[in-house]
């Protein structure tokens, strides 16, 4: 069955999971967010078939999440990095990341969490913040049309 684009979407959200909902993407995402940057590694880390990691990382390239570039040490592969666009869905990973880890493991499971590479202590929880500083509960936000961007 092939899946509806949702590519000409008023919501956002919609427009986003059209680009990279699948969870093959958005491991690949987090993967290149840890320092992945090898077809193999990647192969190796998500225990992924090499055709759909090949898929997915062609269309990451295609959408300007990631691109290739010469491999760091010289050699005859291509490396796969994020781009600028890829790089700003780290706050996505991050809230995936602190839901699941508060919601999806009974007590006493041990899970990861990310932190903070500098002093490597847990990133702060996210939170929706007004732009006069107020924390938002989810009955304080709304959706509106927006203007054109």
């Amino acid at each position: 069955m092939k899946r509806k684009s949702l590519q000409g979407a008023a919501c956002p959200v919609a427009r986003t999971l059209d680009l990279i909902g699948d969870w093959w993407s958005l491991l690949i995402i987090r993967d290149a967010l840890d320092g992945i940057r090898r077809f193999s590694d990647f192969q190796k880390n998500l225990d992924i078939a090499k055709n759909m990691l090949s898929a997915r990382l062609k269309a990451l390239v295609e959408q300007g999440i990631m691109q290739t570039v010469p491999a760091a040490d010289g050699g005859a592969y291509k490396e796969y990095v994020l781009t600028e666009r890829g790089k700003a869905l780290q706050t996505v990973i991050v809230a995936l990341s602190q839901w699941g880890g508060e919601f999806m493991y009974e007590a006493g499971e041990t899970g990861s969490v990310m932190v903070d590479a500098q002093n490597r202590q847990p990133i702060r929880k996210l939170e929706l913040v007004a732009a006069d500083g107020r924390v938002l509960a989810p009955e304080d936000v709304a959706t509106r049309l927006a203007v054109e961007h």
